[in-house]
């Protein structure tokens, strides 16, 4: 196994209170790019600590900030305002090559006239790391993605999925407090994608060390992450666990862009007691939330949002305490695993249902059928 061995001290203020200060720290940071006449906030005032041993993402459209916020942690960009810290220590003005942190890109960058284990060696070389000990700490990092067999192999004998391996494996192999990863699955095709998730998950819990993995693919930073930030405009939107951000998104924007979400605009009927609270959705429809947006009171404008496969779809008002609405399907996409219906709602909404195609389904709604929509209060909720 490979473990790290960071040469950066614990801060002395921070062992004497007997805390471990986080591998990674972001105060206040900001950096602005001048464009023509115009300054542009690519990342507007970030305050993150991220833990030792934490798969950590950062989720969020192209635009957002996150390559940038990891440009800054790595030292190949300055921040405009605000502090980095490693391990507890300030690294604004540290070079690169003097953090201890090693980054993986998109493009894996390997040599190709040197076999697999003289790439993943290159950088112990340049540090005069004795021969026996790059042997030994190259040997073990190939056993651990899984390369031993390979390393006399040329990267272009290897599959993309296998080249991939090789540059973790050069990044590992240094033993960094910290792996930052830029969107490094994003030149493999979909089933390989998503293998090498289960991959990255793996190896990042055997060797222990932080990885910061920059993404804009939903499903990734869900698969791996231990937790996410989801960035938007230059500002964290939101940061919590997977289910935290899924289950319980802060904002629309959060709650449109994690997964297939369904917003609905309405408005608050009643604040009394502890719920479920009415919501009209327009045309004589209500919804059931469990929860209202701090501050909501009758006649608050929100938007009910519940995910598409808690919802229920039949062709008979099922009754009881649920959201029940009745609706026309206007398509539907059959899927293999599930099908997906698109069903319209009085006053014009369109709806997105996931229906499992589970060996007693027996609905089989086609375009122009009326069915009905039903789900528990506390699968949908609203937001300001």
């Amino acid at each position: 196994m490979v473990t790290t061995n960071s040469s950066t001290e614990e801060p002395a203020e921070a062992t004497r209170r007997g805390e471990v200060a986080p591998a990674i720290g972001l105060e206040g940071v900001a950096k602005s790019y001048r464009s023509g006449s115009e300054t542009v906030r690519a990342v507007d005032g970030i305050d993150l600590e991220i833990a030792r041993g934490e798969f950590f993402s950062l989720l969020g459209p192209s635009g957002c900030g996150k390559t940038t916020t990891m440009r800054m942690i790595a030292g190949f960009e300055e921040p405009t305002e605000g502090v980095v810290r490693l391990s507890g220590r300030d690294v604004n003005g540290v070079p690169a090559n003097h953090r201890d942190v090693n980054m993986v890109f998109q493009s894996y960058a390997l040599f190709p006239h040197m076999n697999v284990a003289a790439n993943v060696a290159f950088g112990l070389r340049r540090r005069r790391v004795p021969k026996k000990e790059i042997k030994r700490r190259v040997d073990e990092i190939l056993d651990l993605v899984e390369l031993g067999p390979r390393a006399e192999h040329r990267p272009s004998q290897l599959s993309g999925g296998q080249q991939q391996r090789v540059a973790l494996a050069r990044a590992l192999v240094n033993e960094p407090g910290a792996l930052l990863l830029d969107e490094p699955l994003g030149a493999l095709d979909l089933k390989l994608r998503q293998s090498m998730q289960v991959e990255l998950k793996r190896i990042q819990r055997e060797v222990g060390i932080t990885f910061v993995y920059v993404t804009h693919d939903q499903g990734e930073a869900l698969t791996m992450s231990d937790r996410v930030a989801v960035m938007n405009g230059g500002l964290v939107e939101q940061l919590g666990t997977p289910a935290q951000i899924y289950e319980r998104p802060a904002t629309r924007f959060v709650a449109d862009f994690i997964g297939t979400g369904n917003l609905l605009p309405g408005r608050v009927e009643n604040t009394d007691g502890a719920g479920p609270y009415r919501v009209a959705l327009g045309s004589g429809t209500t919804a059931l939330v469990a929860s209202l947006p701090e501050g909501a009171g009758t006649g608050t404008e929100v938007h009910l949002t519940v995910r598409p496969e808690k919802i229920r779809i039949g062709v008979e008002d099922p009754g009881g305490e649920l959201t029940t609405i009745p609706g026309t399907v206007s398509e539907t996409v059959y899927m293999g695993a599930s099908t997906h219906y698109q069903v319209a709602l009085p006053g014009g909404a369109e709806v997105i249902v996931h229906r499992q195609n589970s060996s007693d389904a027996t609905l089989a709604a086609t375009r122009g059928d009326r069915v009905w929509l039903s789900w528990e209060p506390h699968h949908s909720y609203a937001l300001p």
